[in-house]
């Protein structure tokens, strides 16, 4: 029995625009165990559309889904996608069938999947994966934003990473994926004041991931976390939708400050490999921060920065850079950077000729 049904039609684009929560049947108590009539809900449009950053769904017809009126519904498109290709893996590769049964094939939805394959990845012998899925189920089952952000971050990752194969890989194997997922039950916990769990939890994803997330961090939708590896997210930053983060990224703070003292990042947003972001800064709508670069300062919407510390160098065309991860600079930036580096190294060989002369 699949997990996603519901009794009318849903605009994707309307409902995230809004923020309306898609409608459920209310129960006087609130169900300790998984139950599919609790989290039936549906939706007219397939995620893709808005990973993409496509405005209107309509423009994507392959992104349309038929839905009907019945009981049973259609079931979670992103959800079929992933068991299609996990039998063809099975078939593929006999040896893993066992593993990908255990972890796709026996579930009934994607929701089910992941906190299977996240409570596996990060139990230890204290911390026992029945307790994680214990925990996971009660957070994930009740909370419709992250059964949206499930899916639409693992459309990020099948859109943006060319080494992602499939909606199965990304839910397997990807601990960009797994961290990010981690993180939003970490989130919630946090908000629900169970904040000794939290940051249990995202001891425990630092550990296995090697990406350290505040739970307390604000993430939106659509986030790709590009290997992951390196990844630190302080306790004030705010990340918009629809941002790519490559590894090493560091979106900290600059000593010993308290209150909001950590980046806030605008949706479209792309940030190179091992970029440090440091203070309550803003980086625009839209920016592209180059690998490497240390960013003190406000960074306009669109804006290309590199360097350190890092300086505009351009602007980006592409509304969401985030999408297209085009990570090369200008022709001019390179010749901008050329000329600079010999304009340096002729003023370092004149100080150092004059220096002789006087001496």
């Amino acid at each position: 029995m699949a997990c996603v049904s519901d009794e009318s039609w849903f605009s994707l684009s309307e409902l995230l625009s809004t923020g309306v929560v898609l409608k459920e049947e209310r129960k006087e108590e609130k169900p300790k165990t998984f139950d599919p009539e609790f989290t039936e809900y549906r939706l007219e449009k397939v995620f893709p559309v808005y990973a993409m950053g496509i405005s209107d769904p309509d423009l994507n017809p392959a992104a349309s889904v038929a839905i009907s009126g019945s009981d049973v519904g259609v079931p979670d498109p992103i959800w079929e996608g992933v068991r299609e290709e996990a039998k063809l893996e099975a078939e593929k590769e006999p040896i893993l069938s066992s593993f990908l049964y255990a972890s796709i094939l026996s579930h009934d939805c994607l929701e089910q999947a992941l906190w299977f394959v996240l409570a596996n990845r990060l139990q230890n012998p204290t911390l026992l994966a029945t307790q994680l899925m214990d925990v996971f189920c009660d957070v994930i089952m009740h909370d419709r934003g992250i059964q949206r952000s499930i899916r639409l971050d693992v459309q990020a990752f099948k859109d943006r990473d060319p080494s992602c194969l499939s909606y199965c890989s990304a839910l397997l194997y990807l601990k960009g994926y797994h961290a990010i997922q981690s993180y939003r039950v970490a989130h919630a916990l946090w908000n629900q004041g169970r904040k000794v769990l939290a940051l249990a939890l995202q001891s425990r994803i630092s550990e296995v991931f090697g990406v350290d997330i505040h739970p307390a961090a604000k993430i939106g939708e659509g986030i790709l976390l590009d290997h992951g590896m390196g990844v630190v997210i302080g306790e004030t930053a705010v990340v918009g939708n629809r941002v790519s983060l490559m590894q090493g990224v560091t979106l900290g703070g600059t000593g010993k400050e308290v209150g909001d003292r950590h980046p806030k990042v605008g949706e479209g947003a792309l940030i190179g490999a091992s970029a440090t972001i440091l203070g309550n800064i803003k980086i625009g709508e839209g920016a592209m921060i180059a690998a490497g670069s240390l960013v003190l300062k406000d960074i306009s919407p669109h804006s290309m920065v590199a360097g350190i510390p890092a300086k505009v160098i351009g602007y980006v065309d592409e509304k969401d850079p985030s999408l297209t991860m085009k990570h090369d600079a200008s022709k001019e930036f390179f010749e901008h950077v050329a000329g600079s580096s010999m304009d340096r190294r002729s003023g370092a060989l004149d100080l150092e000729r004059n220096g002789r002369g006087s001496g």
